[in-house]
């Protein structure tokens, strides 16, 4: 959220600097992120003069230059090297002297200093309406009239407002009761009331009930009606006859310029600014254009469609509350206006609409539409009930005065039903045990009555407290104490020497594995990512079983992931957006489907690499990333932990890894199309992991301990020529099955194929590791057991031995 500083000052009732109020703030539970000034004239046109030009002769080394000096009402003249051609002797100018900063309309800052200029010396710099960022046009220097004041502040001269500040709050999601200017305020006093004494009041505007008459000829009598009391229990309007529709003041342009509120005309500004000022979003219709007469509040059948102000047809749900009119709905209540009921040029009578919506419709239709207006994220966090006719009242006046329209026809308060103000008791021993200080009465009841608490009832032991209508977060005891904590001063809380912790629960099962895994991949040169869980649904439009949000934040993220891949495919998008291709990342997080029964949540890890995998340096080439790379890598991890009896199948161009029949792993090249979809150029290698099958394997691995060998281990190699369409996993197999107990290890080290080994026909270099840990294998046993080898393969795979 973001006040301006000069705005709030009008509520308070003393004057404090922006540092203070800073300070006041943050202490007060109001963190402030940030202040930034807000300057008509960016730097404030500081050690910016008018001045008298009192002579002007040309600059002997350059045509284009003259020489003045000038009198800027501060001793003597200034020299001053001028280039404009409109320059001469006699003229009223702006004068920029040294040290000045100036931020030109284009261009970097600029601070003045001395200089000298093709010989001649220059101290100061007179000034065209550009250089001082005022316009756009630097034809020549700036002329003042003949009776300007020598040496006025251009400040002074130019009648510029007093430098406002931006200050950026960090609004918690339960604090709607600060979110507008009085509101702030409100805090602000219950602050000075407990820290300095008195009673510091918020100074609000005077609120005198719009004086109405009768309706005037030409103007629409407009009645309300409420059909949804559950969705809106309070909606008041009055009509304003008689506007002239234009530009805002320009206090009032500035005010929201401050906040970042775009001016659009003098009506819908009034509304916005009471918005920011009480909290209480309000609505301006064309009252014209209201058909029948007659505003209903209700809820529409399912379907209807509805056009609104950006000229998007939306369809409505049932729930969706709607303000109509005779013809059907002309705004979606406390979320968005409709096309054909907006303030135009052309208005010139104006409905103004102040109402109480409840929260959770509210928000619900601005997600499900995607509509995140200021009135729905005020609506949706609670406003308050009691200042729907004040608001009202004060933006009915404003408009007056700004438009030139006269109230009419009284105002319209549909009200059936009274919300019941929340009452808390709590008592003042819980209140100092909960905060751990020692509060007296009388403080704890200055900062509740400052805050605009009633109280109900009063004991030696505690409170009844009515909780203003403000406060729609607090409702408990506990909240009374934070009240208390706030005002006091967060920053003033006590900590103690020592702080007394249990820790109960247990950690995670798989905690360890998971974490020796993580650490094995990040010594593998990986980096560790964590991604959202939330997705945008547009990347599976073919995928049934999505898990979709109800509530989606965003239009773009609203449904769960139910893979792990696009999530890495978005960092990879970013990193080579900033030429960083070289990428080798894993993550650990969950997957959600629909089952026949609710959903399910499944764990998953999983790894991506594109670009190279190790960079060029003097003794080789860089490496580029491949499938076999990443597969080495899935690999060291099954070693790692320990997990064996893994058959390799293929589904399409993917390797599926399956363990007691069940897919374990999956590994595959990124198809270009979905790389496409995240305009990434370049080969990504992408494997997922089902970590509760992994887990599972993990740990049925049985860990046995041997000694080191003794005896010296043989080496043999063979090559075989094999049909192309047999693949190394059947040679593995095909070596399993012999179990042979001296086999150690084995493995493949060449792929050869060429014509001369017969048309379809591969030849495959493999090496094998045998030993025994009681003596050394002699040389005839080692051929014995490679002969073996060699007529399992004959006779299985067809494989021919080569020389």
């Amino acid at each position: 959220m973001v006040i301006s500083y000069q705005w709030l000052r009008d509520y308070l009732p003393v004057s404090l600097t922006a540092d203070e109020l800073s300070s006041i703030l943050t202490s007060i539970g109001l963190e402030v992120e940030a202040v930034e000034p807000v300057e008509a004239v960016k730097g404030g046109l500081n050690g910016v003069v008018t001045g008298h030009v009192l002579t002007c002769e040309r600059h002997p080394n350059a045509d284009k230059l003259s020489i003045t000096t000038v009198d800027a009402g501060a001793g003597e003249p200034l020299n001053i090297v001028c280039g404009a051609p409109n320059v001469a002797a006699g003229q009223k100018v702006i004068v920029a002297t040294v040290g000045a900063t100036l931020y030109p309309t284009e261009g970097e800052p600029l601070t003045i200093k001395k200089a000298k200029i093709r010989g001649a010396e220059s101290a100061g710099m007179i000034c065209a309406e550009d250089e001082l960022g005022m316009g756009t046009s630097h034809a020549g220097i700036m002329l003042l009239p003949a009776d300007t004041p020598v040496g006025m502040p251009a400040r002074q001269y130019f009648n510029l407002p007093e430098t406002d500040y931006a200050i950026h709050i960090g609004l918690t999601p339960n604090r709607s009761d600060a979110n507008s200017h009085i509101g702030v305020a409100r805090d602000v006093c219950a602050w000075l009331s407990h820290h300095r004494g008195g009673n510091n009041q918020v100074c609000l505007p005077q609120i005198v009930p719009a004086a109405t008459g009768d309706v005037p000829e030409g103007a629409p009598a407009i009645t309300v009606k409420i059909e949804a009391a559950d969705a809106c229990p309070r909606y008041a309007g009055i009509g304003i006859s008689n506007v002239t529709i234009g530009p805002s003041p320009e206090w009032l342009q500035r005010r929201l310029a401050t906040i970042g509120v775009r001016s659009i005309n003098n009506v819908v500004d009034v509304t916005n600014y009471v918005l920011h000022e009480y909290g209480q979003p309000l609505h301006a219709f064309d009252a014209g254009k209201i058909a029948g007469g007659e505003i209903v509040v209700k809820h529409l059948p399912e379907g209807t469609t509805f056009l609104a102000l950006d000229d998007k047809e939306r369809k409505l749900r049932a729930e969706d509350l709607m303000i109509c009119d005779a013809s059907g709905p002309i705004a979606m209540g406390g979320v968005f206006g409709g096309k054909y009921s907006g303030i135009t040029e052309e208005t010139r009578h104006v409905f103004l609409e102040s109402a109480y919506f409840t929260p959770m419709g509210i928000r619900r239709t601005s997600l499900h539409h995607g509509l995140r207006t200021d009135a729905a994220t005020h609506f949706e966090k609670g406003v308050d009930v009691n200042n729907v006719l004040p608001a009202l009242y004060r933006a009915a006046a404003m408009i007056a005065g700004v438009s030139g329209g006269v109230p009419y026809g009284g105002v319209s308060d549909v009200y059936p039903a009274l919300l019941h103000r929340t009452e808390v008791t709590v008592r003042y021993d819980y209140i100092r045990m909960l905060s751990g200080k020692d509060y007296s009465a009388d403080a704890i009841k200055t900062i509740l009555l400052a805050l605009g608490f009633v109280i109900a009832e009063e004991s030696e032991e505690g409170l009844l407290l009515g909780v203003p209508s403000n406060k729609p977060d607090v409702s408990q005891p506990a909240d009374i104490v934070e009240e208390i904590l706030r005002i006091d001063g967060l920053d003033n809380i006590t900590i103690p020497e020592r702080l007394n912790i249990s820790l109960t629960g247990q950690l995670p099962s798989d905690r360890k594995v998971r974490e020796r895994t993580a650490t094995l991949l990040c010594g593998a040169g990986m980096q560790e990512i964590v991604t959202n869980s939330i997705v945008n649904s547009k990347y599976y439009p073919e995928r049934e079983g999505l898990v979709r949000m109800i509530n989606s934040l965003t239009s773009e993220l609203d449904c769960m992931r139910p893979s792990m891949l696009e999530g890495g495919l978005e960092v990879i998008q970013y990193n080579c957006n900033r030429k960083n291709t070289d990428l080798a990342l894993f993550e650990f997080g969950n997957v959600y489907v629909r089952a026949e029964k609710g959903y399910e949540q499944e764990a998953r890890v999983a790894l991506w690499i594109t670009g190279n995998v190790r960079s060029a340096y003097w003794q080789g080439k860089a490496l580029p990333a491949d499938i076999f790379y990443l597969k080495g890598l899935v690999n060291n991890m099954l070693a790692y932990a320990g997990i064996k009896g893994v058959a390799i199948a293929y589904d399409g161009d993917a390797q599926v890894w399956k363990w007691k029949n069940k897919e374990l792993c999956r590994i595959y090249q990124v198809p270009a199309a979905t790389r496409k979809t995240f305009d990434i150029k370049q080969d990504v290698f992408y494997a997922e992991v089902n970590w509760d099958l992994w887990y599972q394997a993990a740990t049925a691995a049985a860990v046995k301990y041997s000694e080191v060998a003794k005896f010296p281990s043989v080496q043999r190699d063979l090559a075989l020529v094999l049909d192309r369409k047999v693949t190394y996993q059947q040679v593995q197999e095909v070596t399993a099955q012999q179990k042979i107990a001296e086999l150690q290890t084995f493995g493949l080290f060449d792929v050869f194929e060429s014509e001369k080994l017969g048309a379809g026909k591969k030849s495959l270099a493999l090496n094998y590791t045998f030993q025994l840990h009681d003596r050394t294998l002699t040389d005839a046993e080692t051929g014995a057991l490679m002969n073996k080898l060699a007529d399992a393969y004959k006779n299985k795979l067809n494989a021919v031995i080569r020389d």
